[in-house]
């Protein structure tokens, strides 16, 4: 699918030049900086050397006072609590969060619980309260889910159960009638950051019991790697408190991960270095893996088979994972949930293709501005991951539907500046439940609303959506020539990590490059090639362009081109080299 190219406008030339001159770097690096807010000494401190004691205060959410109030009136009263969380990864590493948190802190009266995916679909369930109900629970914190829950509270209330609503998700025009609803995008919300993720609205929680109890803020560092893996899977913008929190869990998953996160690297072959080679690095190096894990090794490696469990079996199975005392124990747990995780990738796969292939005979649905498919026996518990798929191989605001207990549920995914939350509040009236974000939202309705949904929803979309939100952008950061990127560049560059949305990897393009002659494919369409610049007489530098294959002739014939990629240091038997992962190619007589 043809991209398009978007060069970000460069920033005020003094602010650049001063701020270069100020850290002893180079231009380009300065101007990556500028770009993502970062304008003095001061500031550029904080952006590249975050601390912990940059968090904000979690008696800033509204109703922490309460939340924290009724937790220790239900420890002093003996009242049994349930951590209750949706069956995702931030739901499972929120619950597992609280729940271990509150355990080692004295609470005996505690359990956890997280809704059958198929029985009781997302969020707070009658199901989960009429079992709370019947084994005596008095407190339900809930984390990840229950900011649109008002009937389910209310029928909670009604049955002498409190609850304390920890969520990130946008709330209706009503909220809950909970004892505390912390929620940061609640219209009234003091809090000066918006973009936590449910568990990171879990660790303000436990972050202020913490305070209120002069219990050490060193004892919640054990819990920055299940705040990271769910920033990470959760796509939430790494800035702000989120980049904080990431860059601190990720140190302590290099060096130190608790059992269940070490368990699912193992069964990932992504293993400890041998105990020898560790001690010969001392502890300087601290990495106890072979490489440096990053948010990347979390979004697509530890994540998915977290998912896995809820998808298939049952999300309590993460949890237990999660709060595992011990390696052998977190072993076991671990491979079942891998086995999980291969049956998912079958299922979506195959599920895929049956969409494309409905999508691919339907000539009406193929030409359409918008994807709404249906099958009542698909699997619901990949239909986001499908969406997901359809939205990369025809690229348009997408909505994948099937048939569970009498409903017909499904998963949204969007494109860039496209509202598909929007689009669906839009169509509410038609919806037993809805809610998400931006650019994912889940969704239910009565069978018979299926066809008006859908001519709703296309029609929302097909009038607001533009012909340049329908092709892929490829957004650049910066031009360069070849001969600016030196190990030095590389080295300052990596401390912009951690990257993911808000403070992406950054995109670099040069024009007028060739391969060396040596290009060959590799694996199933990718492309690996050495490409140099000659008018400015380059080093040549490895090259991947990753599902590419189609222009390997052009490549290898030497055809001039322009590249767009990010910029990598790649280890192969002890080496470290750099490489450019190359996003995309024009050729010069195509370019603009």
């Amino acid at each position: 699918m043809e991209k398009r190219w978007v060069l970000k406008q460069k920033g005020d030339t003094s602010l650049v030049s001063g701020i270069a001159g100020e850290l002893g770097i180079e231009n380009a690096l300065a101007e990556l900086l500028v770009q993502r807010g970062v304008t003095s000494f001061e500031e550029a401190k904080a952006y590249f050397r975050p601390e912990l004691s940059q968090l904000h205060d979690p008696f800033l959410l509204n109703d922490m006072d309460k939340a924290i109030n009724r937790i220790e009136s239900a420890k002093a009263n003996n009242q049994k609590i349930m951590v209750y969380g949706d069956y995702d990864v931030d739901g499972t590493t929120a619950v597992a969060l609280v729940y271990a948190f509150l355990k080692e802190n004295g609470f005996e009266h505690l359990d956890y619980y997280i809704p059958d995916r198929y029985s009781e679909g997302y969020g707070i369930s009658f199901q989960g309260i009429d079992y709370a109900q019947k084994e005596n629970f008095a407190l339900i914190i809930a984390l990840d889910c229950g900011i649109k829950s008002v009937d389910k509270v209310k029928y909670a209330n009604e049955r002498g159960i409190d609850f304390i609503i920890c969520d990130h998700h946008r709330p209706g025009d009503e909220l809950p009638e909970a004892v505390a609803v912390l929620d940061a995008k609640r219209i009234d919300s003091t809090y000066p950051f918006n973009e936590l993720c449910g568990c990171g609205v879990g660790f303000k929680l436990i972050q202020a019991y913490a305070q209120t109890h002069d219990i050490p803020f060193d004892s919640l560092y054990k819990f920055l790697d299940l705040v990271t893996i769910s920033i990470a899977s959760d796509i939430v913008p790494i800035i702000g408190e989120n980049r904080i929190l990431a860059h601190f869990g990720l140190k302590l998953i290099n060096t130190n991960p608790r059992p269940g996160i070490e368990s699912i690297l193992g069964v990932a072959n992504i293993v400890r270095k041998p105990e020898d080679e560790i001690k010969k690095e001392g502890a300087e190096a601290g990495l106890l893996f072979s490489r440096e894990l990053t948010i990347s090794d979390m979004v697509f490696v530890v994540g998915p088979r977290i998912n896995a469990a809820g998808r298939i079996e049952s999300g309590r199975n993460s949890v237990k994972l999660l709060v595992s005392p011990d390696m052998e124990t977190a072993v076991s747990i671990a491979q079942t949930i891998n086995d999980f995780n291969t049956e998912r990738r079958t299922l979506d796969t195959q599920i895929t293709l049956e969409a494309l292939d409905i999508i691919n005979k339907d000539d009406k649905l193929r030409k359409a501005r918008a994807t709404v498919v249906f099958n009542p026996d698909w699997h619901k518990g990949v239909i986001g991951i499908v969406a997901s798929r359809l939205t990369e191989s025809y690229y348009r605001p997408t909505v994948v539907l099937t048939q569970s207990n009498g409903l017909i549920t499904g998963s949204a995914r969007s494109v860039k500046d496209f509202d598909v939350y929007d689009a669906i509040d839009a169509c509410s009236d038609l919806l037993e439940h809805f809610g998400g974000h931006m650019y994912a939202a889940g969704l239910s309705m009565k069978p018979e609303n299926l066809k008006p949904f859908r001519e709703r929803f296309n029609s929302i979309v097909s009038a607001s959506i533009t012909d340049e939100m329908l092709i892929p952008e490829v957004e650049v950061d910066l031009e360069v020539n070849l001969n600016q990127i030196t190990p030095k560049f590389l080295r300052i560059l990596k401390q912009f990590a951690p990257f993911g949305p808000g403070n992406m990897s950054p995109v670099f393009m040069t024009r007028d490059t060739v391969d060396s002659g040596h290009a060959r494919i590799v694996g199933k369409n990718h492309v690996k090639m050495t490409v140099y610049q000659e008018s400015v007489r380059s080093d040549p530098y490895s090259g991947i362009a990753f599902q590419q294959g189609e222009k390997f002739d052009l490549i290898q014939k030497g055809q001039s081109m322009n590249i767009c990629y990010h910029i990598e240091e790649n280890e192969w038997n002890g080496v470290k080299n750099i490489q450019l992962n190359i996003k995309d190619i024009r050729f010069c007589d195509e370019s603009q």
